[in-house]
Formats: structure tokens, C-alpha cells, sequence
């Protein structure tokens, strides 16, 4: 039966009373409470609710969009109205992307927390599902979509309008044909099974039979031998492929009779190719695989530009909300703007402009509730200091207070410092990057901080330094800077002279552009030495992102991006930081890693070890799109884009043909090829979009990896959408063969 219902909803009371419904506060701001009838439908996966009023629209949202949920005042909308409602009756759902959250509260702790716990339970229930699961459920929810008159069957005018619905452009005739083989009780309508039925027959994968077929022995099944030569021959999954097969057919062969016989029938295959380990993205490179023991300028850094923002830079609203997010999407170096604010409280928000204004120490606590959720690699806040000094010494008080040991206050041991230490020593650390007086090595632990201003040791530098910075900044603020002293950059040969590699310097993208181009190998040598930030040009009103690539290929580490803008620049970013765990930590090539190397960008072809490869793609099929145009009758015409993203000589994008009226099951078998210079730069990114000859092409879905990520052989790409969340069951079916270039 296609309709998953959640297993053991009878004995749970909270499913049960939320499947009867109740009535809550919807809450948007201070003056903006609302009541809402809020139920859980009968699917166990979707949540119903609408105002009290008779005849306004309802809303709905799927448990599986729901990332988290925060009891209590955990968000500025819910903190505004503490003084009225009670902790124990508000609670706030996270969505997943870029959904603004919901806060609600209940009218009662007990209904609070009959809904949080059930809600808790519905999200677990569906991480444990398994592929086939997922599927089934996706089915039955389209077989609910399509029953308009809710009688459990499908009649053939329903049966047409859910093929609309799915994007599927199919004659009459055929689609009579297959409603009439599936309707097996022959009442003229299918009942649920024998509407799987009716789904199995119309997503029959004859691209994935062909495979099945060349490699079966009998063209029944794959015996163990012909799984392990498919995996040795066309994924490349080595030679020692024999646990390898053992274990695909446990864990994905349906048929206890083929198990026993040590065989895969096509359904197994499907599954097996449908999984995690039949997907593109290499699953040894899901968790941590990389040295983390270098110092900090050797990774490229997961970074934010104004992470205070949601919207525009001119008039958006500024929110805590903005840094949960960017650090729970693995984000480890996050912006925080401070100017002076009312009462002597330091405030965030982009200056002379528009946008909101949120309170320093608030910020300071939502890092510090959530920078190690997602990594527990160090966070790096990246303070642009517009404060009087008085309110600067409140900044550090706030740090200092709330942040407690979190706070990296002095040298690692107290040690005067030789070099930047590494992600693996400063766990859990928080850094500040910001203005500091003097040098790193004359404070090498907190007593001769304190001592920095009576101590007539010092250097006279210091004591010229201190004077002149004396008035513009707080000594208790410059103590909380330890490996990252914001400078003002000269020129390549200054820093090669005279930098520390304490010292970080930042670019607009215009400025990082200009140093690329007229000397990238001093740039990347430079970026060997010490860290570098770039972040977008302030005419990028629009909260617009550049393309990190191009700074990546220069080394630079804290590429700084406005996270609440989906598009190319965070599909690469989201792209890159997917593998090492995403911790938001990615190693460097080793050729830029090494001073004396002097890789340039520019001429990639003439480093040592110089090995380029050609990258084919075969883009076979594509699998239940979803549709991107609204209008009943619209159906896609899918195209495939594969872009790479490198170095100026690897950048390139070819596509496939676009296939007219098919976003259900388009079938290409288009060859692109690829030739790449610095494959341990390259990103891919596939995008589909639905192809109109008479304006810009929409967007369909997209992935992103790095090439060094990529599994070869028959894989199947699970696509994203423009926020980064997936959208299953849509996928496209691809073959993969990178090879050096002879």
C-alpha cells in the first residue's frame, strides 16, 4: 500500500490530539498575533492550518521541511513578547533553506508540548526511512493530491489531471492503456495498490534495464560475479570489489529468495543505484577525511558577508536569525557590523542605511548557542568596529562574559606564538578578527596584556602605536584579538617583507580581481602565509554574490558570501563545503600550500606535477522534475546544463539537447566532454532548466561538487533547488568517466 502511516499513531496521544487539531497563536511581531487552527493530516507528513474565519485559504507544510524546533523564546519575535506569554506555551519551527520560521505559542504548556514532542517524533520517523520508503510515501502523497473526492479510488479524468500534475505529457490512448492494465478488479477506477501498480508501469526505467541487461548472465538477475564485475568495470570501485557487492545486496536487494541465492533482481539494482552509494558524490568523502592539523591559512573557510542581513543591503531587515542560519549551515566566519547604540549598548546593522538594528550581546549569544552545532571546528566573528571607545569596552565585556572559555583570549599554552595554529588545536574556540595595538609576540599571555600600558620594557613602536590607536580603540577590545589583527594591505612585496602571519588583510572583490590579474603567483603565495578575506563590492545592493571560485583559485581562504541569496555563488559555496564533514573547513591543494611552489592561476599548465584530465559526462535520463511553471496545462522541456568552475583556462559549459513536454521521464543520451587543467580546483555544477525560446530559461534544480568528490560509472544525481534543499524523487541518471589526458 502506497499511504505510509506512521507506525503506532493509535497508542500516541500527541499524534492523536494533533491529528484533532488545535488552535494557537501565530506570531510575526509585537502587534502581529494571530489564531490559527492548526491539524495534523491523516498522511502523518503534512500540517494543515487556517484562520478561525469560514472561507479564507488554508496553508500547509510537509514535516520533512521542518529542520528544527526551538522551545521556549528562541527567536527575536517570540523574546518581543516574553512579557506576555510564557516560555513553556511558545515554541518556534525552522525551516529548511531560506522559509521564514513560524513562532507560535499554545494555549497551554501541555499542548506546547504535545505538538513539540510530536513533532519531534515525526521528523525522527522520517530520517529512519528508507529509500523505498520515501518513495511510497511520495507516491501515496500524489495519490491524495489526485483523488479530489476523496473515495480511495481514481477514476481516469482524476488519473489525467495528477499526470498534469506530475509533468507528465502523455497521449490518451497511451495513458488508457496503462489505467486499464493496472485497474486489475476492472471497476474502472484504481484503488491505492492498484494505483502503484499504474506509478510502477509509467516510471518503468528502461535506461536502468539496459544496464541491468548488459551485465546479467541470464537476464533474470546479477549473481554476485556479475554485480562484482559491474562495480570493478563500470563504477571503477576498485579490484577488491567482493564485501563491496555482499553488502549492496543485503542492504538494497528486496527478494529474500535472491538474497539467498547471493543475487540482485532489477528492483535491487534500482534501489543500489537510487542510494547513497549509487550517487554521484563519493560517500568517503561525506565525513571528515582531511589532515586537520595544518595551520589556518592552509583552508578554504566557509565565510559570510553581513550575516546580520536576511534581504537587501539598504533597507532588509538585520536578525540574529541570519547567524543561526549561516552556522548551521556549517558557516565559520561570520560579519558583525557594530555601531554605537542607545543606552551604551552596541549595536548591529549595515551603517547609514536602512536596515534594522539588533543588539551586539544578542548576536554575541546566538553565536554562542550555536557556533559548534554543525562542526566543532573554530568560529571566527569578523568585528567591523565603528564604536566609541567606551562602547567598545562593552563589546569586550559582552564577548568575555558570554563566550567565557569559548573565547580564544590568548596565545595557544601562552606561548609566544610562531605560526597560525591549526582547525584541530582551536576546537571549540571562538576568534575575534579585528583591530588590535601592537604585535602578537609582545602579549604572549593575559598578565602582560594587563601590564601592556605600565610596562616600560616595551618597545618604543608600542608605545607610539598605543598612543596613536589610543583614542580610536578600547585596549580591553584589542586584548580579544589574538591570531587575527585586521590590517590595511600595501602591496605583495611589504607583506612578503614585513607581515606578520597574525596579519589579515581584506579585498573587495574588485580590488581581489585586480591583484589576480597582475600577479596571481604572488597572490597565491601570499595566501600560503597568512589569511585573507574578500567580500563583495558595496554596489551588490542586492545582497547579489560573486563567484568564489575565482578567489579560491588564488588561495584566499575567507571568501565572504551574503549566505541569504540562493544562486550560483552559494550553490559553489554549499558545493565545496559539502565534502571534509561539512565542517566548513576544506584543505588546500597542496601546490598552494607550499611558498615555493609558486602556482599561478593563470598557466596552470606549468606547475610541477602538471596532470590534466578529461571529464565525460553522458547525461542519460532525467526523473520526475518538478515543475517550475505554475499554469495547469505547462509542462517542462528539460535541458541539461554541466558548467565547471576553475581556473580561467577550466571554465566551460556545454549542454544537452531540451526535450519537448517531458519533466516526468526525459531520456537525452547526450555526450559532453570536458578537458580540465586543475582538476583539484574544479567544481561541477549540473543545472536543469526548462527551455523557452522566447524569454530566460527557468530554473529547475541543480547540484554541485567538487570534481575530486565525483563517483564515477552509473550514477544517479539527487537534485537541489535554488535554496539548496533537495526536492525528491527528481533526479537525472548520468555516466561518468574522468581519465588523464594522454
Amino acid at each position: 500500500m502506497a499511504v505510509v502511516f506512521f507506525p503506532g499513531i493509535q497508542e500516541d496521544d500527541n499524534l492523536q490530539s494533533m491529528v484533532v487539531g488545535t488552535v494557537m497563536r501565530k506570531i510575526k511581531s509585537r502587534t502581529w498575533k494571530k489564531q490559527r487552527y492548526f491539524k495534523l493530516q491523516d498522511d502523518c507528513m503534512t500540517i494543515w492550518y487556517k484562520s478561525k474565519k469560514a472561507g479564507n485559504a488554508h496553508s500547509t507544510f510537509s514535516v520533512s521541511d521542518v529542520e528544527a524546533i526551538r522551545e521556549g523564546h528562541q527567536s527575536e519575535v517570540l523574546l518581543s513578547i516574553a512579557d506576555e506569554f510564557p516560555a513553556n506555551r511558545c515554541f518556534t519551527l525552522v525551516f529548511r533553506g531560506r522559509r521564514a520560521n513560524l513562532d507560535l505559542v499554545a494555549d497551554s504548556a501541555d499542548e506546547a508540548q504535545s505538538w513539540i514532542r510530536g513533532l519531534k517524533k515525526l521528523i525522527e520517523n522520517l530520517e529512519n526511512m528508507g529509500e523505498r520508503e520515501k518513495l511510497d510515501q511520495w507516491i501515496g502523497d500524489w495519490f491524495k493530491k489526485a483523488d479530489k473526492n476523496n473515495d480511495g479510488r481514481m477514476n481516469f479524468k482524476e488519473v489525467q489531471d495528477l499526470l498534469k500534475m506530475m509533468n507528465v505529457d502523455m497521449n490518451e490512448h497511451h495513458a488508457h492503456r496503462l489505467f486499464t492494465k493496472a485497474d486489475e478488479s476492472q471497476s474502472g477506477s484504481l484503488k491505492d495498490d492498484e494505483f502503484v501498480l499504474f506509478y510502477k508501469m509509467l516510471t518503468q526505467r528502461d535506461d536502468v534495464m539496459r544496464v541491468f541487461q548488459e551485465y546479467s548472465s541470464d537476464a533474470q538477475k546479477l549473481s554476485q560475479s556479475d554485480l562484482e564485475v559491474f562495480l570493478r568495470e563500470e563504477q571503477l570501485e576498485g579490484d577488491d570489489v567482493e564485501p563491496l557487492a555482499k553488502q549492496l545486496i543485503e542492504r538494497y536487494e528486496p527478494s529474500d529468495t535472491a538474497k539467498l541465492l547471493k543475487a540482485m533482481t532489477f528492483d535491487g539494482f534500482l534501489m543500489y543505484l537510487g542510494s547513497a552509494e549509487g550517487s554521484i558524490f563519493n560517500p568517503q568523502r561525506r565525513g571528515i577525511f582531511q589532515d586537520m592539523s595544518q595551520p589556518l591559512c592552509h583552508y578554504f573557510i566557509s565565510s559570510s558577508h553581513n550575516t546580520y542581513l536576511m534581504e537587501d543591503q539598504l533597507r532588509g531587515q538585520s536578525s540574529v536569525e541570519g547567524y543561526i542560519r549561516a552556522l548551521n549551515r556549517g558557516c565559520r566566519c561570520v560579519e558583525v557590523d557594530c555601531w554605537d547604540g542607545a543606552n551604551g549598548e552596541p549595536i548591529v546593522y549595515h551603517g547609514h542605511t536602512f536596515t534594522s538594528k539588533i543588539l551586539f550581546k544578542d548576536v554575541v549569544n546566538a553565536v554562542g548557542n550555536y557556533a559548534f552545532k554543525v562542526s566543532e571546528y573554530p568560529v571566527i566573528l569578523s568585528i567591523e568596529n565603528h564604536c566609541n571607545v567606551e562602547q567598545q569596552r562593552v563589546m569586550a565585556q559582552h564577548l568575555k562574559r558570554i563566550l567565557g572559555d569559548k573565547l580564544l583570549k590568548s596565545t595557544l599554552d601562552g606561548r609566544a606564538a610562531v605560526g597560525l595554529p591549526s582547525p584541530e588545536d582551536l576546537k571549540g574556540k571562538i576568534l575575534v578578527k579585528a583591530k588590535k595595538i601592537g604585535n602578537l609576540e609582545e602579549i604572549s599571555d593575559e598578565e602582560d596584556a594587563a601590564d601592556i600600558e605600565e610596562d616600560n620594557l616595551h618597545r618604543e613602536s608600542v608605545r607610539r602605536k598605543l598612543k596613536r590607536s589610543k583614542q580610536r580603540l578600547s585596549k580591553e577590545l584589542s586584548d580579544c584579538v589574538v591570531y587575527c589583527k585586521s590590517v590595511h594591505f600595501s602591496s605583495f612585496k611589504h607583506s612578503r617583507i614585513h607581515s606578520k602571519f597574525y596579519e589579515v588583510a581584506s579585498f573587495t572583490e574588485s580590488k581581489a580581481r585586480k591583484h589576480l590579474r597582475e600577479a596571481g603567483a604572488e597572490f597565491v603565495h601570499h595566501n600560503s602565509r597568512q589569511l585573507t578575506r574578500v567580500y563583495p563590492t558595496g554596489f551588490r545592493t542586492d545582497s547579489s554574490n560573486f563567484n568564489p571560485q575565482e578567489m579560491w583559485n588564488a588561495g584566499c581562504q575567507i571568501v565572504a558570501l551574503n549566505f541569504q541569496t540562493a544562486g550560483e555563488g552559494m550553490d559553489l559555496n554549499d558545493g565545496l563545503f559539502s565534502q571534509n564533514g561539512r565542517c566548513g573547513y576544506v584543505l588546500k591543494p597542496s601546490f598552494m600550500r607550499e611558498p615555493e611552489k609558486r602556482f599561478n592561476p593563470e598557466t596552470p599548465q606549468r606547475r610541477d606535477g602538471y596532470q590534466p584530465v578529461v571529464l565525460t559526462v553522458q547525461v542519460i535520463s532525467g526523473q520526475q522534475l518538478p515543475k517550475v511553471n505554475i499554469k495547469e496545462d505547462s509542462i517542462v522541456d528539460p535541458l541539461v546544463r554541466v558548467e565547471i568552475h576553475g581556473v580561467p583556462l577550466d571554465q566551460a559549459k556545454q549542454e544537452t539537447r531540451y526535450i519537448e513536454n517531458n519533466g516526468f521521464n526525459p531520456v537525452w543520451y547526450d555526450m559532453l566532454r570536458f578537458t580540465i587543467h586543475s582538476p583539484e580546483l574544479a567544481m561541477v555544477r549540473i543545472v536543469v532548466e526548462d527551455y523557452d525560446k522566447t524569454s530566460k530559461n527557468d530554473f529547475v534544480g541543480q547540484y554541485t561538487l567538487p570534481l575530486s568528490c565525483m563517483q564515477q560509472g552509473y550514477r544517479h544525481i539527487h537534485l537541489l533547488s535554488k535554496d539548496g534543499t533537495s526536492i525528491p524523487p527528481a533526479s537525472l541518471f548520468v555516466h561518468i568517466r574522468i581519465s588523464e589526458l594522454e
